[in-house]
């Protein structure tokens, strides 16, 4: 079984490079790629996650950016980006989401702020994701636009840049790991935001163990290679940044990449694991956080390869599944009361971060295998008529929320990306 994947993929990577014309009128010429995308972009006329969200979340909202500023004036977008900094905690943190104070009821702890009138807003403690999002997406925006002014605009009595590395030093001091020299969070699936032990996930508690992931640590590598692009001419950062992001990819193949099964471990624990010690955890493959290791520059094209072909054989256990699918195999009951399996983040198919992979894969030269395994996200848009925050695996049935913006705005991109590709193929 694992020679005949090898074979099929050689074979599509031989089409890829010696048939680029006829790969780039394919792709010029699909009418449903045209479709996707305009449909993405009539629903990123908003700004919340999707129709169950009242807010706008940044972790989602840095994935749908670059398709907001195709139907949004700069301004208007900018401002939303100000309100995250407007929020930002005294220790540089960044908040999840922000909301209509009115509508601020989900049960959090809400944070306020005269800067921010009429908002509200969250901050899930358990992942570390936040800080590393807005840095991304703040790149986003001065690379579409080109107002690099916006980094040296001031909330309050500091600039959006040193806003920007203080949410950064915020991450060195209260997520991180001395001992491993790495980014710190609490025990999640993959990218995920909820913890295994019943009860309120996604705040830390006592139960809390933590823990060293991949997703974290290749979105803080991103977010400062981000960081370090856009930094003002003359500006003087409090620390080498360059230096620390080129530590912790060191430290990430060092402590977290496995070179024999060529996979990343689930979590390296700092404090116990959740789950009993029966439980073989390794055997999962994290396919969100690979991703972002891609897109972080952690892995030549040999290793890329080998990835996505384990993510197509997860895939292939499932009748409905696609590289999107979160984890394979997922975490059983038992061991994750919190999430039972396929169910969400726990073995759900989020095409929010395969369509990230697609994009990895076309950065790289793969644009054979990104184009094919685009595929089935595009038939499902067209079979739902709209985008999905996930699917389940076992049923190809749409759940979550409805028009979620996360993957209208990846799709978008993934496309983009192909017909540019294509453009310069034909």
């Amino acid at each position: 079984m694992k020679l005949t994947g090898l074979f099929i993929l050689v074979i599509t990577f031989h089409v890829s490079f010696s048939q680029p014309r006829q790969l780039a009128a394919r792709i010029t010429a699909d009418s449903r790629l045209d479709t996707v995308q305009a449909r993405a972009l009539r629903l990123l006329t908003g700004f919340s996650a999707g129709t169950s969200y009242g807010e706008v979340w940044i972790r989602d909202f840095n994935t749908f950016i670059k398709g907001s500023l195709k139907v949004h004036p700069p301004e208007k977008v900018k401002e939303m980006l100000l309100l995250f900094f407007r929020m930002q905690g005294t220790e540089g943190d960044i908040v999840d989401g922000m909301i209509d104070a009115k509508k601020a009821y989900a049960g959090y702890p809400y944070r306020y702020t005269d800067m921010a009138p009429g908002w509200a807003a969250h901050k899930n403690t358990v992942e570390t994701d936040q800080e590393s999002s807005l840095v991304q997406a703040i790149r986003k925006y001065v690379d579409a636009t080109g107002d690099k002014t916006f980094l040296l605009e001031k909330v309050g009595e500091k600039t959006v840049f040193q806003r920007m590395e203080d949410a950064l030093n915020y991450i060195m001091k209260d997520r991180w790991s001395d001992k491993y020299g790495l980014v710190t969070g609490a025990t999640t699936v993959d990218w995920g935001d909820v913890q295994p032990e019943t009860g309120w996930g996604v705040a830390i508690n006592d139960k809390t163990k933590w823990a060293i992931d991949i997703y974290d640590n290749a979105m803080f590598i991103i977010a400062l290679n981000d960081f370090i692009a856009m930094k003002p001419a003359g500006y003087t950062t409090s620390r080498n940044w360059s230096q620390t992001a080129t530590r912790i990819k060191q430290n990430v193949r060092k402590h977290l990449w496995r070179i024999d099964t060529q996979k990343y471990i689930p979590h390296l624990y700092l404090n116990g694991s959740p789950f009993s010690a029966s439980f073989n955890e390794d055997q999962i493959l994290y396919t969100g956080g690979s991703a972002c290791a891609i897109l972080a520059g952690l892995h030549n094209k040999k290793e890329i390869a080998v990835i996505n072909q384990q993510m197509l054989t997860a895939a292939t256990k499932e009748k409905h599944a696609t590289i999107g699918i979160t984890v394979y195999p997922p975490y059983p009951a038992e061991e994750f009361p919190n999430m039972h399996p396929y169910v969400y983040q726990n073995g759900g198919d989020w095409t929010w971060f395969g369509g990230r992979m697609i994009q990895a894969l076309i950065q790289y030269g793969y644009i054979n295998e990104a184009y094919n395994e685009l595929q089935p996200m595009i038939d499902r848009v067209l079979a739902n008529k709209g985008f999905y925050e996930w699917y389940d695996v076992r049923t190809g049935e749409p759940k979550g929320s409805g028009d979620f913006r996360g993957e209208a705005g990846v799709l978008y991109d993934a496309i983009v990306l192909l017909r540019e590709w294509a453009s310069r193929n034909k």
